[in-house]
């Protein structure tokens, strides 16, 4: 029930679809792939891809949902053309993410400098968690009319999926491609990672 009473068609699709987009947005590869290569070329734990999945998850939810509060009053047009904004700066930070592993990299196999890796993941993981899902902004604002519950109900929901599709995608992906043995060419995973990784960046750009 929803404040005591039952939730109605309206409200149950309107719980549906923050569940469907949370899922079927976080399957994007621009989500978790740059993790599952982190993971590989770091040789991340199972505990710690996890992990890093919940944080980025987390903190893609918070900022979809703060973006919503900010800019309930303006509606969905200005908070959906100001996440585009924030997306956008997203993938550039991406893009310039990945370079800056794949040279520095590149610069530590050559001994010109060392290394990257110090707080590489905290700058991963601070850009994946910072882009909002765009798609979902409009759906809460139309769950507005029918009281703070159904807004709470769609907030849990939204979170749960998101959260558990980048730990599901993130860990398991990761397994896989540890498993994965690319011979002498292993010694330029972190500069192909990072290569990949900017790419992804620029593709969703």
């Amino acid at each position: 029930g929803l404040g005591g009473r039952k939730l109605n068609s309206a409200e149950l699709l309107l719980i549906g679809a923050v569940l469907a987009i949370g899922v079927f947005h976080t399957m994007v590869p621009d989500h978790w792939l740059p993790i599952v290569l982190m993971a590989r070329q770091r040789k991340w734990s199972t505990q710690k891809t996890a992990l890093a999945a919940l944080q980025a998850g987390t903190g893609h939810v918070v900022s979809t949902l703060l973006i919503a509060v900010l800019f309930w009053g303006a509606g969905a047009a200005v908070a959906t053309r100001f996440s585009g904004w924030v997306e956008t700066a997203t993938s550039v930070a991406l893009v310039g993410f990945g370079l800056w592993v794949a040279i520095g990299a590149w610069r530590e196999m050559h001994k010109q400098s060392h290394n990257t890796k110090k707080g590489s993941r905290i700058a991963l993981l601070l850009i994946l968690g910072s882009s909002p899902m765009i798609e979902g902004i409009p759906a809460f604002f139309a769950a507005g009319q029918y009281g703070l519950w159904l807004l709470i109900i769609m907030a849990l929901v939204f979170a749960a999926a998101t959260i558990s599709t980048y730990i599901l995608f993130s860990v398991y992906s990761a397994k896989g491609l540890k498993q994965v043995r690319f011979g002498r060419f292993e010694r330029y995973g972190e500069i192909v990672s990072g290569a990949v990784i900017a790419l992804v960046g620029a593709v969703f750009w």
